[in-house]
């Protein structure tokens, strides 16, 4: 299995090769791992041990970001490494302040875990949610590195609870301890006689709850809305674009701001041609050029968690797709949600339902429909921030145990 494993490594590493020379996010992901040892070398004492904290992508970070925070806080003599494997996570974060670095993992391969782990020495591995590396793995184990996964969360049909997952779970042996999400994934640990696991529930919580504190007003966003009602669609896709459309004409007093998950310039340009007269933010100054406008498109990257402050219901896309973005950011300002089919994969999306905090939908006329019993519903804003307040302290849980190692 070990041979299929690393040829699989070798494979996609000539797929993304190909892919570089018409696909931005693999040239980005390829550009970023040449010479990425020299790179290393030239930012991080090599003579010096290291918190090895890794993202699989950007939301992966927003959720482990407050225990990495809180451990800096409290240790601010240690130095910690940051690494992404997505370039959407890499390019927004590779300037992160608290880091003593910040970089692309390479890929996983026995050569490349022992050169990086050798560069970066880690005194303890800090994993967030998924991303399992065997040969990563099986260093760190060797070497009696603690490893650590946060806001882990496993499902019968992952490959660790096959007949035949017995490669994969060689991986789980090497984990120190798992902070899991839910009671299922205690009870899949459990089933296959894995004690070091707490039910510590999900770090994002903490992080959200921390955003709605800490968040600073965005004078523009603040200007357009004015004292209107503001309907916002989060983290969409052209499917749930046009689902957004009809909304906006009968609904003429509401603000209506979108932030789509992919910024291209091909995507921004048939938002505009699909909302005539809509206003883009990054092409503003001081001053709004149409005060009068409906619509604003947010297109660029990190405002969309302090805009949710400006909300009164918001429709988070993604659920015609793969599956629904971040819910949390906008249930912890206390507004309900709108979201399409494809939830499954995130209990809190479950949860508000059953709340009563968040409507499902699968077609424009039910959105519409939301929209309206959303505008009455004076319990659903409150039900989603309690639901996020009640489910803070996984990090200082986490913490807790890190203090052993520290």
């Amino acid at each position: 299995m070990l041979l299929l494993y690393n040829f699989g490594i070798a494979l996609y590493r000539v797929i993304i090769f190909i892919a570089s020379f018409f696909n931005q996010k693999a040239k980005l992901f390829w550009k970023g791992r040449e010479n990425i040892f020299n790179f290393i070398e030239t930012k991080v004492d090599g003579k010096q041990k290291h918190i090895w904290f890794h993202f699989a992508s950007l939301g992966e970070f927003e959720q482990g970001r407050t225990v990495l925070e809180q451990l800096k806080k409290s240790y601010p003599a240690h130095q910690i490494i940051v690494t992404f494997f997505s370039p959407s996570g890499y390019e927004i974060r590779k300037n992160y302040a608290l880091a003593a670095g910040v970089f692309y993992l390479p890929l996983d391969t026995k050569k490349n875990a022992k050169q990086f782990i050798d560069l970066i020495q880690p005194e303890i591995a800090i994993f967030t949610k998924y991303e399992f590396w065997y040969h990563y793995f099986q260093l760190l184990r060797e070497r009696k590195v603690p490893l650590l996964i946060i806001s882990g969360i496993f499902r019968p049909e992952q490959l660790f609870f096959k007949w035949y997952g017995g490669f994969y779970r060689s991986m789980l042996d090497c984990v120190t301890h798992f902070f899991v999400q839910n009671t299922e994934s205690v009870e899949l640990l459990s089933g296959l006689n894995y004690d070091n696991v707490s039910l510590s529930g999900d770090t994002r919580f903490d992080r959200v709850a921390e955003n709605v504190i800490t968040v600073k007003p965005l004078p523009l966003i603040e200007k357009f809305c004015g004292q209107a009602a503001v309907f916002i669609a989060g983290s969409t896709w052209p499917q749930d674009e046009q689902l957004v459309v009809p909304l906006l004409a009968a609904n003429p007093k509401w603000k209506f701001i979108i932030a789509p998950h992919e910024i291209g310039a091909a995507h921004i340009e048939q938002l505009i041609r699909l909302i005539p007269g809509a206003l883009r933010y990054t092409q503003l100054n001081d001053e709004l050029p149409q005060t009068d406008s409906q619509v604003m498109i947010i297109d660029n990257i990190g405002l969309l968690s302090s805009i949710y402050q400006y909300g009164k219901i918001v429709y988070i896309g993604g659920g015609f797709g793969v599956s629904i973005h971040n819910t949390l950011e906008a249930a912890a300002f206390g507004l309900p949600v709108i979201f399409g089919p494809r939830y499954d994969k995130f209990q809190e999306a479950k949860d508000l339902l059953v709340l009563n905090a968040a409507i499902t939908i699968k077609s424009a006329e039910e959105l519409s429909a939301a929209f309206e019993k959303l505008q009455k519903d004076t319990n659903a804003g409150p039900a989603a921030k309690k639901y996020v307040q009640d489910k803070t302290g996984s990090t200082k849980q986490i913490l807790s145990y890190l203090e052993q190692y520290i």
